[in-house]
């Protein structure tokens, strides 16, 4: 059985809830949720693993024979074309701290090849939404990416792996010259996220080292369907490695700009 970009949004929304019912329980507001350290900086929270359980055991019902690949529960096997790739709430460190800007991720891929993108915002009621051939959209209203055509005249957004004190791979370095090329460089802590806006023209470009494929399958999917070029560093548009690496701006001129200055430190 095959899924439809409804059937992401409803599981979306739905994880959204999730999201929300437990954004008043986090440190500070009196019944604390439970939060678990995967690395120094890495958290997990209860709130992650209840939503990846609604997302799991929704698409292992709907969908039996379908692939699901997880951030916390890693992979459940099955032997159809499809699979699923999510992340149940994309900026965790941002929602235990209050920060409203998180997500749940959801990407489908069939034979490798990405096909559908929903990243849900449940705090400002964004669905944004991609699907291979057919466009993109936030709340049912098409997107576009930017028109910029240079470094210069962007606005860039990134994140930083959470080895950051351990690596020498840790982004640092591009941050600082990207910043010193751009009109400026954000870091807002939800992949997801980035490249919706990306895929919206709110930013002109992204980058990040080092990402997993749950928090990228839908967002691809959603900025290359808003006219975004994607790539890994070396061009590659398999982002279904894990871990990768992934390029993304609103034009080919200012994604070739990214490559060059990134290869660079590479």
């Amino acid at each position: 059985m095959q899924p439809t970009l409804a059937d992401l949004e409803t599981l979306a929304r739905r994880a959204g809830e999730i999201l929300m019912e437990g954004y008043q329980r986090r440190p500070g507001f009196g019944n604390q949720i439970k939060i678990e350290y995967k690395g120094v900086i890495d958290l997990v929270s209860e709130i992650d693993r209840r939503s990846e359980e609604l997302l799991v055991s929704e698409i292992r019902r709907r969908f039996p024979d379908h692939h699901i690949v997880t951030e916390e529960s890693g992979e459940f096997d099955g032997e159809g074309c499809f699979s699923w790739y999510i992340d149940p709430l994309d900026g965790t460190v941002n929602y235990l701290h209050g920060i409203p800007m998180f997500a749940v991720s959801i990407g489908v891929a069939r034979d490798r090849i990405l096909e559908l993108g929903v990243v849900y915002d449940p705090v400002r009621d964004e669905c944004f939404s991609g699907e291979r051939g057919r466009g993109a959209w936030l709340n049912g209203e098409p997107i576009r990416a930017s028109q910029a055509e240079d470094l210069n005249h962007s606005l860039l957004v990134t994140g930083f792996p959470y080895d950051i004190r351990t690596s020498r791979r840790n982004n640092l370095n591009n941050f600082t010259r990207l910043s010193l090329l751009s009109q400026g460089v954000r870091r807002l802590g939800s992949a997801a996220l980035d490249l919706c806006y990306t895929a919206s023209g709110r930013v002109d470009g992204y980058w990040e080292i080092s990402i997993s494929s749950w928090d990228i399958a839908a967002g691809v999917v959603i900025a290359r369907e808003a006219g975004a070029t994607v790539s890994t560093l070396n061009g590659d548009s398999d982002f279904l490695r894990t871990p990768t690496s992934v390029v993304a701006a609103g034009t080919p001129a200012v994604h070739r700009q990214l490559l060059k200055v990134l290869n660079e430190e590479e």
